[in-house]
């Protein structure tokens, strides 16, 4: 998926860009499925140069439309109308705690959301500002109506199960080639574990890496085998947990860490397809880079997480990954499958 930081969102506005036309599907299909309540608020998030800010605001909501460029939002104000309040803010980096209303009716996402890198910790946070009986609405091209050139801004399946998973209602229409979804009521799904088959005898051995940036967020790989799991993987001949943990940090994130700074927690052991299995659960909190994915065979993408969000990802989490999760923050995950842990004192 496409990733750009906010110069070059203004780099691309300035030279002319611009996104595909609200059409008269999507026109439609947002009256029959989100109409206006009297008084209603609407969140438009990535509004771009704000043609669907205003025609929500001409539907009767009051709208609140950001995004992270300048340049596309000087343009917006410039064919301001009635009902619509601009804002540049990035919801992956500035937080929604910068929003003027605490809560809101509908939250519209259009052509935006292949390019939110952390979109679950995004997704839980755009729950928490939805009204009671309120609307997430993601309109988004998906990669089977769209050429090769064009996946990296489509939803695949995966992606789309992704953005469904955790509601009480998630419908999908089509518009015209998009796929529009309409997504209601919040509901946390208990976390769930799951294996990856049989290892190699090597694996017997290996360490998990909890990664904490200064926010505190725990990073997590959304991998190809449909599980979330942390940085890791198993030791080299003769080498220590600390350093095989830098070491995965690496090669898997571009994340540099001094083996000195990772702090061995615990000693994990279960068992995988009759064959014992030794995790060591290493902490990293001071580290630098940018998580990048280096492995895209085995990671499709990095994410930073909210640690109250682990138990409601949705999705499962790898099993030994949860064993290292429980070991930093214990009880956090509940109904884990048995584990002998064997804490490491610190020296």
């Amino acid at each position: 998926m496409a990733q750009l930081n906010p110069e070059e969102w203004d780099a691309y506005y300035a030279r002319g860009g611009r996104f595909r036309p609200l059409g008269p599907a999507e026109r439609r299909l947002l009256a029959a499925h989100v109409p206006a309540p009297a008084g209603g608020r609407c969140l438009d998030i990535a509004c771009g140069t704000g043609e669907l800010a205003r025609h929500l605001a001409a539907a009767g909501y009051r709208v609140d439309a950001v995004d992270r460029s300048a340049v596309a939002l000087t343009e917006a104000r410039r064919h301001a109308g009635t009902g619509v309040a601009y804002r540049r803010l990035d919801i992956e980096r500035d937080g929604l705690d910068r929003l003027p209303h605490p809560a809101y009716d509908l939250i519209t996402v259009r052509l935006g959301w292949a390019f939110v890198r952390d979109r679950t910790r995004v997704l839980n946070r755009l729950r928490e500002r939805l009204r009671p009986g309120g609307a997430l609405c993601v309109i988004t091209p998906v990669t089977d109506a769209v050429p090769e050139r064009g996946r990296g801004v489509a939803l695949d399946e995966e992606e789309i199960g992704l953005l469904c998973a955790g509601w009480e209602s998630a419908r999908r229409y089509d518009a015209d080639g998009l796929a529009l979804f309409v997504l209601r009521g919040p509901a946390p799904v208990p976390p769930v574990c799951a294996g990856k088959g049989r290892p190699s005898p090597h694996a017997l051995t290996g360490a998990g890496v909890v990664v904490t940036d200064p926010a505190g967020r725990v990073l997590l790989g959304w991998s190809v085998r449909g599980l979330w799991e942390l940085p890791g993987g198993k030791n080299e001949p003769g080498e220590d947990f600390a350093a095989a943990a830098v070491r995965e940090l690496r090669e898997e994130t571009s994340l540099e860490a001094d083996p000195g700074g990772a702090r061995v927690r615990a000693l994990l052991m279960d068992r995988v397809d009759g064959m014992p299995r030794v995790t060591a659960a290493v902490q990293v909190t001071r580290f630098t880079g940018e998580p990048v994915v280096n492995e895209p065979r085995l990671v499709r993408r990095w994410e930073w997480h909210e640690v109250a969000d682990l138990p409601g990802l949705g999705r499962p989490l790898f099993t030994p990954s949860a064993h290292v999760l429980d070991t930093v923050w214990p009880g956090l995950l509940p109904d884990l499958p048995p584990v002998h842990r064997y804490p490491v004192a610190a020296g």
